[in-house]
């Protein structure tokens, strides 16, 4: 095995890239400690989403401010990591896009069916992402 991918932290500011540690599985690597050493001198647990892995020669993925390590995979965990780090589709994608229309679609009734349960307009703002501005509206008509 020599180093085939990059473990690295994702500072705060940056949009996802790579994969998140936990979406690729259990990784042999993640359990030694090296890793182990640094995750915890980093002061963050190998759960956290911002903790990334792209494979080697995907460097360039990686923000120049973010704490890195090399670690080596078998080629079983390289395909899952390869896998987690590929784009999605415009089609799946799309699928998504129409179950949150589907599931958004009829959202005044269930606005009307919580407040008639006696939830109060801020928890359903709060739950939902709701403006308390629509929840009120919905109300209203």
């Amino acid at each position: 095995m020599a180093d085939d991918a990059l473990l690295f932290v994702l500072p705060d500011s940056h949009p996802r890239l790579g994969a998140a540690l936990t979406a690729v599985g259990e990784l042999e690597c993640a359990e030694t400690p090296a890793v182990l050493g640094w995750l915890h001198a980093h002061g963050i647990s190998g759960a956290s989403e911002r903790v990334r892995i792209v494979l080697a020669g995907a460097e360039v993925l990686v923000p120049e401010d973010a704490e890195r390590l090399p670690v080596p995979l078998s080629a079983e965990e390289a395909v899952r990591v390869e896998h987690e780090c590929a784009p999605q589709s415009v089609t799946d994608m799309e699928c998504e896009l129409l179950g949150f229309r589907d599931t958004t679609q009829d959202w005044q009734a269930l606005v009307h069916r919580a407040l008639t349960a006696g939830i109060p307009t801020p928890r359903i703002a709060q739950l939902t992402g709701l403006d308390p501005q629509d929840i009120v509206q919905a109300v209203d008509n």
